[in-house]
């Protein structure tokens, strides 16, 4: 493997496997009113937040983290204005205490904070504005979490750009295909990532360990552990679904996320874990195996964007599934195949919006992974014609970043609408 593609995948994995505390778009929300506080410097009077159909979409139904129980777009941009701590990023709720989020609910019912459907922007689209009367100030989010375009004060631009490392990190995944992946996990060396893959591995295992004990949402990780608790697969299902539960209950422990998503961080990490402790293989294995695991993830998300109709979790599961292999030390085709028989089974579960049932759909993606890889050691696979299945992994692929881009357009309009008038 030449440097310069050992280097593009080091980088990818530095910048997406990120720690965030709760589900990504309201903390991305609280993150853009923690920015906007900063540059206005005083307690606003007015805040105004504009977003995209996908952003209100994925905040309707969670739990803001250090709330206990409430949900909603001027929650999350009302604790972020007042108490959120900018330099945190997606960690900017952290240390939220009672007191505080008692003074933002006495904000909140000031009626301070308006909400308006931004259109004609990019599906991962935040503006912030907040005013103290006599100053204003801007933030725009747009395309990933984190990725500042404009901040202005007064209408006068501090910055007004996508920032260069967008664009960048952008090329580097333009080169990506799964056989360049599975060198790199079986060969690359992966020192300067062993710090970021054992945080994944530590965060997403306390989350996933917390929803297992406690009551969070439907609790579908504990009613898969109670009922099935005797196969590894099973195990490694209700584990990952627990993990969701909790997340999307408002648990404030953090999860390092993958495309963006915690659920996604969470699928593509919790299952390999638990397999591998289940084999257990060294932990340079286990390694390389989540290297396999988030790296497959993001490369069939990438296509796609960070927020559609597309559940962001039949990637991720594709990624588990490829993970589970490493460690059994399949062949390259049966991880291959393993990733076309998935996508030709789960590729119509549809993202209507982050709430308590994306752990079921955690567990069912993973199932399906589980069951392609058993097809593909067999030597089964789904052929060249058959629904969206191409001749190749990447082709196949390909065909899915089509449909979550371009064929889920309308699906994301209807899913919304329907959201909004409930």
């Amino acid at each position: 493997m030449n440097k310069h593609m050992k280097n593009a995948y080091i980088r990818i994995l530095e910048t997406e496997l990120m720690p965030a505390m709760g589900c990504t778009e309201p903390i991305a929300i609280a993150y853009a009113g923690a920015v906007a506080r900063k540059v206005l410097g005083n307690v606003p009077e007015k805040v105004l937040v504009r977003c995209s159909g996908n952003i209100i979409k994925n905040v309707k139904g969670v739990i803001v983290p250090s709330t206990k129980d409430m949900r909603g777009i001027e929650t999350s941009a009302l604790l972020g204005v007042l108490w959120g701590n900018p330099d945190d990023k997606l960690e900017v709720l952290k240390g939220i205490t009672e007191e505080q989020v008692a003074t933002m609910v006495q904000y909140l019912e000031k009626g301070i904070c308006s909400v308006e459907l931004a259109a004609g922007v990019e599906n991962l689209y935040i503006d912030m504005i907040i005013s103290d009367g006599t100053h204003c100030a801007e933030v725009v989010i747009s395309q990933w979490h984190t990725n500042i375009v404009k901040v202005a004060r007064d209408g006068q631009s501090i910055l007004e750009s996508e920032s260069e490392s967008f664009h960048d990190f952008e090329e580097e995944e333009k080169i990506m295909d799964l056989k360049g992946i599975y060198d790199f996990a079986r060969e690359g060396d992966i020192a300067e990532l062993i710090p970021y893959i054992e945080r994944q591995i530590q965060y997403n295992k306390a989350i996933s360990e917390e929803g297992i004990k406690n009551q969070y949402g439907a609790n579908v990780g504990k009613s898969i552990l109670k009922h099935r608790h005797h196969e590894i697969r099973e195990v490694a299902k209700a584990y990952a679904a627990a993990g969701s539960d909790a997340r999307m209950a408002g648990c404030e422990l953090p999860v390092v996320i993958n495309s963006g998503s915690g659920n996604q961080g969470i699928t593509v990490s919790v299952p390999v874990v638990k397999y591998a402790e289940y084999l257990g293989v060294s932990d340079e294995k286990l390694y390389r195996a989540l290297i396999l695991s988030n790296l497959v993830a993001i490369h069939i998300k990438r296509g796609i964007g960070k927020l559609s109709a597309f559940c962001g979790v039949v990637g991720a599961a594709c990624g588990a599934g490829a993970g589970i292999s490493f460690l059994y030390d399949d062949s390259f085709d049966v991880i291959s195949n393993g990733v076309i028989n998935t996508l030709g089974n789960v590729s119509g579960i549809v993202c209507d919006g982050a709430k308590a049932s994306c752990a079921a759909k955690i567990a069912s993606a993973l199932d399906a992974s589980i069951m392609a890889r058993e097809l593909a050691i067999d030597g089964s696979r789904f052929q060249d014609g058959e629904g969206l299945v191409e001749e190749s992994a990447e082709e196949t692929i390909e065909n899915i970043w089509r449909l979550g881009k371009e064929g889920m357009k309308n699906t994301d309009t209807e899913i919304l609408n329907m959201m909004i008038s409930n």
